[in-house]
């Protein structure tokens, strides 16, 4: 989903925040290919509306990078291979680096065998999992990432934060139509987009979250300290579990509490993330594929809209026409958000 804009927003161009943020990583002692890589996937973030998970993270970033022990030049590599998958040690890097050499193996792997898969330890946050799924688009392979997160939900029917919102995304090639892409938490809000909407001043919709008493609430501000709600009741907290076994037990990275909480933070280099690639040609013959795909989102996009509803849209549709709007108009960013950036900036003696 996008986030409503708010007269207090201001408009900015992607490629001059894409170099303000690449400076500020830069300071921080990234090399210059990670210091891109780490501010084109916020900028990207932003740029299709997901803002929870853009440039509002970069203070947060920079503590991580200089105060909180994750590695700026942490150089994840392999450690072990069998076939087609493989156990990828990020070294304490930023998430975004270790989930792109992540997925440059599991690619590889995908081009010999049809299908590539590697899990990964010793990481940190890595944004936008959409971002990582969707380099396998390029090679014509369906990209599948899943992450462990800080526990921020309950177990059904629970009230301890035990559980991660542990999201997945996938990213399915297409030919004439935009790309399927689906990259949601197992909760009924990621923190980020609670973050946001507090920054805004804004109400939560009902049924996002509940206070720190376990009582319903639209308060973001008492929702920041309470718990998130999953999706689907039981259903959401099961696939947050098996979410979050695939990307933390395969490669033996923490999992739920052993991450670290939202009051003191997550330890540096205890995250794990689970990446794959799927070589379609391996399966069908590709045009016959993506023409396929194109029918499934034109479907999707001419289906009766209910009540309440202007249209349907195929899961990344949405994002794509934003992406659009917004390389015109700009990227509408919060004061809070510029003014965080700006402190970073300042601080690091940015040009």
């Amino acid at each position: 989903m996008t986030y409503p804009i708010v007269e207090s927003d201001s408009r900015v161009s992607g490629p001059h925040l894409l170099a303000r943020v690449e400076a500020i990583f830069a300071r921080c002692g990234m090399i210059p290919e990670d210091a891109h890589l780490l501010a084109d996937s916020l900028v990207t973030a932003d740029a299709r509306g997901v803002h929870s998970h853009g440039v509002l993270r970069v203070p947060e970033y920079v503590r991580k990078l200089l105060r909180d022990g994750v590695n700026p030049r942490g150089r994840p590599h392999i450690i072990r291979e069998f076939g087609a998958i493989a156990l990828l040690d990020a070294c304490n890097s930023m998430g975004q680096v270790a989930c792109a050499a992540a997925m440059k193996n599991a690619m590889g792997c995908a081009g010999r065998f049809g299908i590539g898969a590697v899990a990964v330890r010793g990481s940190n946050h890595c944004g936008a999992l959409f971002y990582t799924s969707m380099q396998a688009l390029k090679n014509g392979m369906i990209g599948l990432v899943t992450t462990n997160a800080v526990p921020t939900m309950a177990p059904w029917g629970g009230r301890d934060k035990i559980l991660g919102i542990n999201p997945i995304a996938v990213a399915i090639p297409s030919g004439d139509e935009p790309p399927i892409i689906y990259d949601a938490a197992f909760s009924m809000s990621s923190h980020g987009k609670i973050r946001v909407y507090h920054q805004k001043g804004l109400r939560l919709p009902e049924g996002w979250a509940l206070d720190p008493s376990g009582r319903p609430t639209t308060d973001a501000a008492a929702a920041i300290g309470g718990l998130l709600r999953p999706i689907g009741a039981f259903k959401g907290a099961g696939l947050a579990v098996i979410s979050g076994v695939l990307s933390s037990f395969l490669s033996g990275a923490a999992f739920g509490t052993e991450l670290g909480d939202m009051v003191t933070g997550p330890a540096a280099g205890r995250d794990g993330h689970f990446v794959m690639a799927i070589q379609v040609s391996a399966f069908e013959d590709f045009d016959r594929f993506t023409h396929r795909v194109d029918g499934l989102v034109r479907q999707i996009r001419n289906c009766k809209p209910a009540a309440g509803f202007e249209r349907c849209y195929a899961p990344g549709e949405l994002e794509y026409e934003t992406e659009l709007r917004y390389g015109v108009a700009g990227i509408p960013l919060s004061a809070e958000t510029l003014a965080g950036l700006a402190e970073c900036e300042r601080t690091l003696e940015c040009a």
